[in-house]
């Protein structure tokens, strides 16, 4: 293990011992905010103190077993207890590792992901409709529940434009810490079901990823600065979605942002979650801003989010996908469309982790 980690982790077993002292103190416990706050924090610091204590006890179980070796006796019992704390050694690393990454709070949050259809005309929108089929595959084998906010369909199937709301967890992340790297331009290379000439034509869509947000965030926008209509909803809905007024769009009349849904059947429902969805593009908004300026400092994986970014190109004729932030070529394009997901997933979030670590090394030096 690398020293800085050493030093690192360090610091975690002398700031329980502190935040054992400060919650036994009478004035600490008759402060309740303050004494919540204390104790989620050592929480926190406990279950990385815990593992170091076990990473450091493995370490001089292994040193003791590198001496029984030359006894003849023991080699044999040496051998295998070796084996083990190497193992178990390299395992608590990596954990060790990753709880000590800085959090992203959104990562816990739900997800609201919007695909908008790009170039390529009707063939986009059929694109559309295969990505929002591969994200609800996904989130069905996460455990997730699923739902359509609003909806642009196209003549010829799939959609112009499309918002999906995704809640759970999985992996030990939520919706938005598992989907927030799929935002930017995709890419598709195939035949498309029209083409007499069997030639391959290339179209694309756009998808931004949003971090649901508290109530309370939707709670600081002014009411004045919002800009409310309703009108009557689009496509298939049955008799009653199609005779009332009762779909919404919201523009939040400083940034021009607008969120609409017309997916629920009552007015009230629909504006409650085009609010969520306006709440998440301005909070997103903000994020991106502070992206760009960082990514004036240091190249970063996810880059500003923006959506002219081409981030992924899905080849049909040849059944591979290629994600070209990290270089990734999976030859198994068929069952990723069928939402397994879960190796690039888990390569982007690998990449990461990685990209964390040496900013922590580099500013730990």
């Amino acid at each position: 293990m690398k020293p800085f980690l050493r030093q690192q982790l360090a610091r975690y077993t002398d700031r329980q011992g502190e935040l054992e002292f400060l919650l036994s103190r009478e004035d600490i416990m008759k402060d309740m905010e303050q004494f919540l706050k204390l104790s989620r924090e050592h929480t926190d610091v406990t279950a990385v103190s815990s593992r170091w204590a076990r990473y450091q006890q493995r370490e001089a179980d292994l040193s003791s077993a590198e001496e029984m070796k030359s006894d003849p006796d023991m080699a044999e019992m040496a051998e295998e207890e070796i084996a083990s704390a190497t193992t178990e050694l390299a395992q608590l690393e990596s954990e060790l590792q990753r709880m000590l990454l800085p959090k992203d709070p959104d990562d816990a949050r739900p997800a609201f992901v919007e695909i908008r259809a790009g170039t390529g005309g009707d063939e986009s929108a059929l694109f559309a409709g295969d990505l929002l089929r591969m994200y609800t595959r996904y989130a069905d084998r996460c455990g997730w529940k699923s739902e359509i906010v609003s909806e642009s369909q196209s003549e010829l199937g799939g959609y112009k434009e499309v918002v999906v709301r995704f809640e759970g967890h999985h992996n030990g992340t939520g919706a938005y810490g598992a989907l927030k790297f799929e935002s930017g331009g995709h890419r598709v290379q195939r035949v498309p079901a029209t083409e007499t000439q069997g030639r391959i034509h290339t179209s694309a869509c756009t998808i931004a990823v949003l971090a649901e947000q508290d109530e309370a965030e939707a709670i600081k926008i002014n009411p004045s600065d919002l800009r409310i209509d309703t009108y009557r909803a689009s496509g298939a809905g049955g008799q009653h979605i199609n005779k009332t007024d009762s779909a919404v769009r919201i523009t939040h009349i400083p940034t021009g942002i607008v969120a609409e849904c017309q997916d629920g059947r009552s007015q009230h429902s629909n504006k409650a979650q085009a609010l969520k969805v306006l709440t998440a593009r301005i909070h997103e908004k903000e994020r991106s801003e502070r992206a760009a300026k960082d990514a004036a400092e240091r190249k970063s994986l996810v880059g500003s989010g923006d959506r002219s970014d081409r981030i992924r190109t899905y080849n049909f004729p040849q059944g591979r996908l290629t994600d070209h932030r990290i270089n990734l070529t999976l030859y198994k394009l068929l069952s990723i469309m069928e939402g397994d997901l879960d190796d690039v997933v888990g390569a982007l979030q690998a990449y990461e982790a990685a990209e964390q670590l040496a900013a922590l090394e580099l500013h730990s030096n």
